[in-house]
């Protein structure tokens, strides 16, 4: 079994930043992607950010320029950067990672979310 634990979600205020922090334990041969995603109340949960295991990584437009995600492959964690936060950022933020398992098999999970408020 693989957990996901979140960290760093809280109140900031528009203009502000906050980073998150996602670490993966537990029985894992590897882990390829790695994403966030959020889910405002009454919306669908939406893409964020990913990166591969590589390195490469993906941004939804609205946050292009503003978050940055990162990875230390050596601690299986992952780390969302947000500056310049806005109210309309505010949501869940939810970690995701596809985990490799001894026999080859690829498993998504998910972290329990932490919440992003941003509010004056």
């Amino acid at each position: 079994q693989v957990q996901l634990v979140e960290s760093g979600g809280g109140l900031v205020q528009p203009g502000g930043s906050r980073r998150l922090s996602c670490a993966a334990s537990g029985s894992m041969f590897s882990i390829n992607r790695m994403a966030w995603y959020r889910q405002a109340p009454g919306k669908q949960r939406e893409l964020v950010a990913s990166i591969t295991s590589s390195g490469s990584t993906n941004y939804r437009d609205s946050v292009k320029g503003r978050f940055t995600i990162s990875r230390v492959n050596a601690k299986n964690t992952v780390y969302l950067q947000m500056n310049s936060l806005k109210p309309e950022d505010t949501a869940a933020y939810y970690c995701n990672a596809e985990v490799v398992v001894g026999s080859g098999s690829r498993i998504g999970y998910w972290g329990q979310g932490t919440q992003v408020t941003v509010s004056s």
